[in-house]
């Protein structure tokens, strides 16, 4: 017991294997989890449930609970066999069985890993499918596994229409079990809107691994499970009647208005003309020595991930350490990430690779034409943006990406970067040694650093164009905390998110970049990158660049996005889904 809710592992094998063979107190294995281990965990997911555990010790004692299970397994199956060869009719009672997996073109599962062992602390049976699962493979295997509740997940904005089309299929298929909706890009407001009215039977969105527990037991619960459902069901009407009249309130320009309140900038009185990059075309940055990324982690994102957060003014790193709910938990699993980090550094366990490019460019409308040389008599591809159009009190600038570029009549010569990074080669195989011993804490932890790493690689590569590589702000000199708040000149912004919402502009990138033969990072069907661990983005000089959130657009300029991408407009309305001011 005190392994098991300390977490510790060192002796559990020795410890469960002596248990075993005290067949007074356990006459079979079975009485082991039964037991103790059972009697730990109840305890583990009450502790965590009032928040008097944290998150890593959560997954650190999940880790003992199944190296115990792991050597006890043999013995339990062996028992089975013996029972059944004598009474073939026993039929033994089935736990709670909870399928997970991320959606088809979707590759990230640091958070649906959480869910998985935390419901499996709570006694449910998991079985976790893995990542970029087609709609027929998830489907199949949670009829042919027979479990009692689907839980889907995903990261990038195109899962959540996958999300759709699972349930759409979850309803021809004739199935009835509840369908649980979680991943940093989902939401409540989405799940209630898009997903639960196409579905017949339970649908609810889950925020964070502490939440699933909770929803699973309310589903599962014949005393609780009509009222839930009935309850989320009745929410989820309320907040559809929201969503629509806030379509409804929203006041929105029309894309030529918009266009004629786009940012203007003096190009020709500016005083200072855009610089022309040190060289143009592409450059590899492969084998980067990942102990030249380390100073550049920002490790808020990683306390987020184990769901550690500090109360003003302890929120963020280093100060965490200090907060007296968190603190101590947040300074032992830092330890443990510069352990684990030492030996990643050490034995070379990850590979960091990267690929930049500078070119010729110019804005034509909301367009961007990249150019095959400074020439620019030949373009060699186009980069779409896309333009605010919500109306908002006091905005007099409507922007899109393009404003940051000189017009094409301006007779500026301008130019663009692009870059992808990753430091997830080699990811794989060490999240499979941990999953060869159970530990799922380790595999968690290689996951979060991971991230980090390829995060501190984009700053660090950021830093290097600004100062020398495009050489637009050659005396910066600013230190990493600067970095992180992002004092400097210039934007990196990525497809994806808010400054420019459509993933689909990274094939453009990966045209220009080469980055799957130069950096070994390719594109998913739905435009995640893999390895997961992985940045993309497009650099601007432009001192009045700035980020800015697109929001909500119309239809005026979907139909005008869509020919000037020359996609049918059926697609691109729905890649453009999230961002949609209108119903579809």
């Amino acid at each position: 017991m005190y392994a098991l809710l300390k977490g510790v592992d060192e002796f559990i094998t020795l410890d469960t294997e002596e248990a075993r063979l005290d067949t007074v107190n356990y006459p079979v294995p079975l009485n082991i989890i039964e037991g103790p281990l059972m009697e730990g965990m109840n305890t583990i997911g009450d502790l965590f449930g009032a928040g008097k555990m944290f998150l890593p010790q959560v997954i650190k004692s999940a880790r003992v609970m199944k190296k115990a299970v792991a050597h006890l397994t043999p013995f339990m199956e062996a028992e089975k066999a013996r029972k059944l060869a004598e009474d073939p009719s026993m039929v033994s009672r089935k736990p709670v069985k909870v399928l997970i997996a991320t959606v088809k073109g979707d590759v990230h599962d640091i958070g649906k890993n959480i869910v998985g062992v935390v419901l499996g602390c709570n006694n449910y049976d998991v079985v976790d499918i893995g990542v970029m699962c087609s709609c027929e493979k998830i489907l199949d295997t949670a009829q042919a596994e027979q479990a009692d509740v689907l839980g889907l997940s995903g990261l990038i904005t195109p899962s959540l229409d996958e999300m759709v089309t699972v349930a759409k299929e979850m309803k021809r298929r004739g199935m009835k079990i509840p369908l649980m909706i979680g991943g940093a890009t989902t939401s409540r407001m989405h799940t209630a809107v898009k997903i639960e009215p196409v579905y017949d039977y339970p649908v609810v969105h889950v925020l964070d691994a502490s939440r699933a527990v909770t929803v699973v037991s309310s589903l599962m619960d014949d005393q609780l499970k009509d009222d839930f459902a009935a309850d989320t069901r009745e929410l989820y009407s309320e907040m559809r009647e929201e969503h629509y009249a806030s379509l409804e309130e929203r006041k929105f320009l029309t894309l030529a208005k918009c266009r004629e309140k786009a940012m203007r900038v003096d190009w020709k009185n500016r005083p200072q003309q855009p610089i022309k990059p040190s060289f143009l075309g592409r450059r590899q940055y492969n084998n980067v020595p990942l102990e030249d990324l380390v100073p550049y982690i920002d490790w808020n994102p990683f306390f987020a991930v184990w769901q550690l957060r500090g109360k003003y003014p302890n929120r963020g790193y280093p100060r965490i350490f200090e907060d007296e709910t968190v603190g101590a938990e947040a300074k032992k699993v830092f330890d443990d990430a510069q352990k684990m980090l030492k030996s990643i550094i050490d034995g070379r366990k990850l590979q960091a690779n990267g690929v930049a490019a500078f070119y010729a460019a110019n804005a034509v409308g909301d367009d961007i034409e990249v150019y095959e040389d400074d020439e620019r008599s030949a373009v060699k591809r186009v980069l779409h943006t896309i333009r605010q159009q919500e109306l908002r009190e006091e905005q007099t600038e409507y922007l899109a990406m393009s404003d940051f570029i000189a017009p094409k009549g301006s007779g500026i010569k301008d130019y663009i970067g692009l870059f992808a990074v990753t430091a997830g080669i080699g990811m794989d195989k060490l999240t499979a040694s941990y999953e060869q011993k159970n530990d799922d804490y380790g595999k968690i932890m290689a996951q979060a650093l991971g991230d980090r790493l390829a995060e501190a690689f984009a700053e660090k590569l950021h830093l290097d164009v600004r100062v020398k590589e495009w050489g637009y702000a050659a005396n910066e000199g600013l230190d990493a905390e600067d970095l992180i708040k992002v004092k400097y000149d210039g934007i990196r912004p990525a497809p994806g998110y808010p400054s420019q919402p459509d993933h689909t502009e990274k094939e453009a990138m990966w045209d220009l970049l080469s980055a799957k033969d130069l950096a070994s990072i390719d594109l998913t069907e739905h435009m995640a990158m893999l390895p997961a661990a992985s940045v993309s983005g497009l650099y601007f000089a432009n001192p009045e660049s700035k980020y800015f959130a697109v929001g909500k657009i119309q239809k005026d300029q979907v139909e005008d996005y869509s020919k000037r991408k020359k996609m049918d407009f059926d697609t691109c309305e729905r890649w453009l889904a999230p961002m949609l001011g209108y119903d579809r």
